[in-house]
């Protein structure tokens, strides 16, 4: 390399360092200037946003952030492993610690943060842990292999990460938070106990308003428990700090550089130190010209472009940034945007709550109507829109964008209603008028040639599915075809994805993957989208593909939601609930003898459900398979509560007890629940069956409900409860036994063929071209001639229909996964208890909350002994 030559040294080599190597590279100045960058990690940059998702199969290689050719290309000496260890100002070198000394004319300081360890007592113990790098977790998932319980010192956005992945390696997880609520910073008093109820209701135990005092060992030195400041303890054996970072800036205070009181290089408004014009500092460890050190990613980028752009002699500043923010933590969508805890005057608060349903809406709206900002839990499928509109009135009321479907018909603001200069990706600070140029300046027609075009969504992604939105709406407008595929790893959607699979009898969805996913998706496992999507289209399908109509065999086991894993539904504390099969809700006194009997010796919470069956909390999962033996021995079967299938078919008791009712009832409730049972579909599926006009079994509001008429029965489909209700269509009328079955079987198995993935069918039948009147045409009319094809498919699943928890406990390989702990198949849980009430049981919740194993006065979950 010639000596003339100008060199800029990057101490770093995170997020922030690889952008500012972009940001080099874009202007230029990697051709005329020597790049040298020192790493003290083993590894290049890669997406520590995302860290979490390597408990989920993604490898440290994924989460990359380094084409090693754009390292090549550029000529950019990257030293991995070798930190640099002091920098001598007057010299201008950089002594990295192999011994290399390397002389600069521009320094970049990119040093990122540390993870702030309380210091308390055996904060270093064996079992303790921070949770930052890949190297922290790969150390965390080895720990965890001989563990139970673990405990996280935080309860903030990588705190909430850290507990979930704990759960998901098996252990028994506990968040610790000093502050008052959960994510003190992003969310105010009304989120954190909507983000509370929803956690907690995962299985997790939260402890707020207290904070740790010392970590407990044991002789050998490894962790057993937490003292904690309200006097209580926590039994775990691993323990991981996540309470914040602090700015990494001891090298800089080495040589001489200015800091800020509480920390961070101070710079001014080009990211330049305000000591020594040579040198920079960007990202975590810069205290920005604000006064502020910013931990997110997003304002990180922003300096690194701020600084490439000073030494290349551009105009730029970096003044501030948004701190906005879009996660989903443990499965919980959680947004915070603009001044989202009304910190100016003159705000006004429009807040929507619904403790229920975990969801929590608050926007900030100055007295002139401007959003200034906002907070959302539970649901924040607006963020995209409502952030972009900060800052401005908004085209439609405030409360109009924060109620829920079907309390008060919200206005859904589409990609066309923001303006170009809207900022869609705040971590990239995108905007709208950019991604649109993208489309029709630079012919980008998918999320990934946008994304690689504009740099939008290739950070947290939280802005996504607003991109798609935009770019499908350029498209539309334009007249191009749009990408409608069901995910990242297929073109097709779930609907075509099932004419595959009938076609050609695929029942592996590795192989579907392979022969018809996207190319870069080839040769992969798939997603959490198109896993499930296909597992669900194989079950519908099985007999007529001829795959196992056990949705635990081979490669399905791996395809199934959480619930169908045990064939039971989780419940908050860790335990399962058991519902049996009571076809049309008739049962005989024999059986509700033996219900009572299995409630009582496995000390069970009883429950009559709104489905006129029997509920039985508090099982755990190794007992699974003892109540299900002594169910399907007394004639039950399983109520397949826990997968996207058939329900329940309620009934009134008709014509023969009631003396308005016109036809059988129950008998019809019955002959319809035990056709349809285990059915797989998009979504679950509810039915009724009522035995006069007035309506008693609720059938209207079913996804297909029956009305007995004097002439035989009215067929309503499309109906639905819950948060949003809609009153189910007629699709025709008086018709007989055998039409009437013949109907529902064509229009559930046109509904499962061409419905979206987790749709239901009151969604299905607004969305689907042409609504009600094409259903109708298909389904009565056979206007596509499919319907002998339709009926021979319910035909197959009727006479192959196998009871998954006879199978169950029929075969003891498949017993063998029924287990608490993998790695301790006798162990049971030890914190799921419960405690008396009203005669029976409920969660022990003060034990949840402290983690301790059941005192005598508990009564245990297990049988009686």
């Amino acid at each position: 390399m010639p000596t003339d030559t100008s060199t800029i040294v990057l101490v770093g080599h995170g997020m922030v360092g690889q952008r500012f190597l972009e940001a080099l590279a874009e202007r230029g100045l990697t051709a005329t200037h020597r790049v040298v960058v020192l790493c003290e990690e083993p590894r290049p940059a890669y997406d520590r946003v995302q860290l979490t998702s390597y408990f989920s199969g993604r490898t440290p290689e994924e989460l990359s952030l380094t084409d090693l050719a754009f390292i090549e290309d550029h000529g950019i000496e990257l030293r991995l492993g070798d930190p640099a260890v002091s920098v001598d100002r007057e010299a201008r070198t950089v002594t990295a610690r192999s011994g290399l000394v390397v002389g600069y004319d521009v320094l970049v300081l990119a040093t990122g943060s540390y993870p702030f360890v309380p210091p308390v007592p055996n904060k270093d113990a064996e079992g303790c842990f921070v949770y930052r790098t890949i190297e922290d977790l790969l150390a965390i998932e080895e720990y965890a292999r001989r563990s139970t319980t673990g405990a996280v010192v935080g309860g903030g956005l990588l705190g909430l990460e850290a507990a979930g992945a704990l759960k998901g390696l098996g252990l028994t997880s506990h968040i610790v938070e000093f502050a008052p609520r959960l994510m003190p910073v992003q969310v105010d008093e009304g989120g954190g106990a909507a983000l509370l109820r929803t956690i907690e209701e995962m299985g997790l135990t939260v402890h707020t308003g207290v904070g740790t005092q010392e970590i407990v060992v044991g002789d050998d030195g490894a962790v057993t428990g937490m003292k904690l400041s309200d006097g209580s303890e926590l039994v775990t054996d691993l323990v991981v700090f996540s309470a914040g970072v602090r700015p990494r800036d001891q090298l800089a205070r080495d040589c001489g550089l200015t800091v800020g009181e509480r920390g961070g290089i101070t710079v001014d408004e080009q990211c330049r130190t305000v000591c020594d014009p040579h040198v920079f500092a960007i990202g975590e460890c810069a205290l920005a010209a604000d006064g502020r050190v910013y931990g997110l990613v997003a304002p990180g980028y922003e300096q690194a472009e701020t600084a490439a752009a000073a030494i290349a002699g551009d105009a730029s500043a970096f003044t501030g940034a948004d701190l906005s923010t879009k996660l989903k933590l443990l499965g919980v969508d959680v947004a915070s945007f603009g001044d989202a805890h009304g910190a100016a005057e003159d705000c006004l608060d429009v807040v929507y709550s619904d403790s229920r349903a975990g969801l929590y809406k608050k926007l900030v709206i100055g007295r002139d109507g401007t959003l200034r900002g906002g907070i959302l839990v539970g649901d924040a499928e607006a963020y995209g829109t409502l952030k972009a509109f900060t800052g401005s009135v908004p085209p439609v009321s405030p409360e109009s964008l924060v109620l829920p479907a079907g309390a008060g018909a919200p206005v859904q603001l589409g990609p066309s209603a923001l303006p170009d200069d809207a900022i869609i990706c705040s971590c990239n600070n995108v905007r709208k008028g950019t991604i649109r140029e993208a489309v029709t300046e630079h012919s980008c027609t998918t999320v990934p040639e946008v994304k690689k075009c504009t740099k939008a969504g290739t950070t947290c992604g939280s802005c996504v599915k607003v991109l798609g939105q935009l770019i499908n709406a350029e498209l539309e407008a334009s007249g191009v075809e749009v990408d409608k595929g069901l995910c990242a790893c297929f073109s097709q959607t779930r609907e075509e994805l099932y004419e595959i699979v009938l076609a050609l009898r695929l029942t592996s969805h590795r192989e579907l993957l392979d022969r018809y996913g996207r190319k870069e998706a080839r040769g992969g496992d798939g997603c959490e989208v198109c896993k499930p999507t296909v597992g669900s289209i194989v079950a519908s399908l099985a007999p007529a593909i001829g795959a196992s109509t056990y949705v635990l065999d081979g490669e399905q086991a791996a395809l199934q939601d959480t619930n169908d894993h045990f064939l039971a539904n989780l419940q908050k504390n860790g335990s399962y609930s058991v519902v049996p099969r009571i076809p049309g809700g008739e049962i005989a006194p024999e059986k509700l003898i033996v219900i009572g009997e299995i409630a009582r010796d496995f000390g069970l919470y009883t429950k009559i459900t709104g489905g006129q069956r029997i509920d039985m909390f508090g099982a755990r999962v190794e007992q699974l398979p003892l109540i299900w033996a002594r169910l399907v021995d007394a004639g039950f079967e399983s109520g397949h509560a826990y997968g996207k299938s058939l329900r329940t078919v309620k009934s009134c008791v008709g014509q023969t007890w009631c003396r308005y009712g016109v036809q059988d009832s129950v008998r019809m409730a019955i002959d319809l629940e035990l056709r349809y049972r285990g059915l797989r579909s998009p979504h679950k599926l509810k039915s009724a069956v009522s035995g006069c006009q007035r309506e008693c079994a609720e059938a209207q509001s079913k996804d297909f409900g029956v009305i007995a008429t004097a002439n035989g029965w009215n067929l309503y489909v499309g109906g639905n409860g819950g948060a949003t209700p809609r009153h189910a269509d007629l699709l025709a009328q008086d018709l007989s036994d055998a039409e009437l079955v013949r109907l529902i079987d064509r229009f559930l198995m046109f509904y499962i063929r061409t419905a979206d993935r987790l749709e239901r069918t009151s969604t299905w039948l607004e969305r689907i071209p042409g609504g009600l009147d094409h259903v109708r045409d298909v389904v009565v009319h056979d206007s596509l001639g499919i319907c002998d094809e339709l009926e021979s498919l319910m035909a197959a699943h009727v006479s192959h229909y196998r009871d998954e928890w006879a199978e169950t406990v029929n075969d003891p390989e498949k017993l063998a996964r029924f287990v608490s702990f993998v790695n301790a198949p006798d162990t049971p849980d030890p914190v799921v208890a419960f405690v008396p009430e009203r005669d029976q049981i409920k969660p022990d919740l003060p034990l949840l909350s402290i983690g301790l194993r059941p005192a005598d006065d508990v009564l245990e979950g297990s049988a009686q002994r």
